[in-house]
């Protein structure tokens, strides 16, 4: 009877187990390759060693570590026997990972912003002259933050946790349906801890890093963005319009390098909005889905639908730093430059090896 009580706990367990890692090992994988190749390129390019590319580089390490915990951040929102430092530590530092690549997220595209919006006061930017001071500010703030339910905000003393991962009259495990360790419930002792979302973040905290960080992170990546847009709409405005007056005084028609200037602003139009909706949508679903899964009242809820958003959105919101990488050539070059030369080396050798045969 135990063995089948065992059995019938585990089956869940490895369920969402092979779920989790079916989908988040590939993409870590992904992620952490690409962001490798991207780090390799700006490091074998000293003409692009310069504090834009410092604040970039920074991006993609914060990136290559959210990449890394990527595989342990479903587990957060499923619940676990752990002792209550254990699991501080598996909640804080997940959260310290990603608030510090979207500090860095944002640092970068407001880099890029002041070098379009106001391009003579650009090498006077306080972020130029005070560089370890601003990446100082992109990784101290998420460190505090992420920290403080280790310094007392926490609810681990609220009510409501014991029976988490507890046992029943019977001897089995009283699992709710988002407890994912149910072989490690078994094998627990009686009144083990259990390892909550709820126990380390309180719903103010909750609400205010959501609300208070993440949404306007978002949002004033999304305005700066739109707001470079506009001005690069203008830009390519006042140029067609220099090549109408000349084509006009010239005796002639316009050049085709306006319908050259307006096609290539909006396949950079269409490129911009596919990374938008491909990227940011699927995260902002998961954000108020999660929020509102996780923050309801009741302890039961669909870990299927926890694992597959929070894959897919934390996921798709680390591919925006290699979306910015791989669209410059500068940062792939070298990498392209190698498997150019492996590639010549490896057809002389193969037509070497054919005029040995054929001899």
């Amino acid at each position: 009877m135990d063995d089948l009580v065992n059995d019938s706990a585990v089956r869940p367990l490895l369920s969402e187990a092979r779920l989790i890692y079916a989908i988040t090992v590939p993409l870590s994988t992904t992620i952490i390759l690409a962001n490798l190749v991207i780090i390799l390129g700006i490091s074998c390019n000293r003409q692009l060693y310069n504090t834009p590319n410092y604040f970039f580089l920074s991006l993609l390490v914060a990136d290559l570590c959210t990449g890394v915990a990527l595989p342990f951040i479903p587990w957060m929102g499923l619940n676990r026997p752990l002792s209550f430092s254990s699991c501080l530590l598996v909640h804080i530092f997940p959260n310290f990972l990603f608030l510090a690549f979207l500090f860095n997220l944002v640092i970068v595209h407001y880099d890029r912003y002041m070098c379009i919006v106001s391009p003579l006061h650009y090498s006077s930017f306080w972020v130029h002259r005070h560089f370890p001071l601003a990446l100082l500010a992109v990784w101290a703030p998420p460190l505090l933050y992420a920290s403080l339910p280790a310094f007392g905000w926490n609810n681990r003393a609220g009510p409501g946790w014991n029976g988490c991962c507890a046992f029943n009259d019977t001897g089995t495990p009283d699992v709710p349906g988002n407890c994912s360790t149910m072989a490690a419930a078994l094998a627990a002792p009686v009144g083990s801890e259990c390892c909550s979302y709820r126990r380390v973040f309180p719903n103010a905290f909750i609400y205010l890093e959501v609300y208070g960080l993440l949404a306007p992170a978002i949002l004033s990546i999304a305005g700066m963005t739109g707001r470079v847009l506009w001005i690069t709409r203008g830009q390519i405005k006042d140029i067609c319009r220099l090549h109408r007056s000349v084509a006009t005084r010239g005796g002639g028609q316009a050049s085709e390098r306006e319908q050259r200037l307006n096609l290539r602003y909006t396949r950079c139009v269409a490129a911009v909005s596919l990374t938008f909706l491909a990227c940011w949508v699927p995260y902002i679903i998961y954000i108020h889905v999660c929020v509102a899964f996780l923050l309801s009242e009741e302890t039961r809820g669909n870990s299927t639908t926890h694992i597959v958003l929070s894959c897919t959105g934390i996921g798709s919101m680390a591919v925006v730093p290699l979306v910015l990488g791989l669209a410059n050539r500068q940062y792939t070059d070298p990498v392209r430059k190698l498997l150019h030369k492996l590639r010549d080396r490896w057809r002389r050798r193969r037509r070497q090896d054919s005029e040995d045969i054929a001899l």
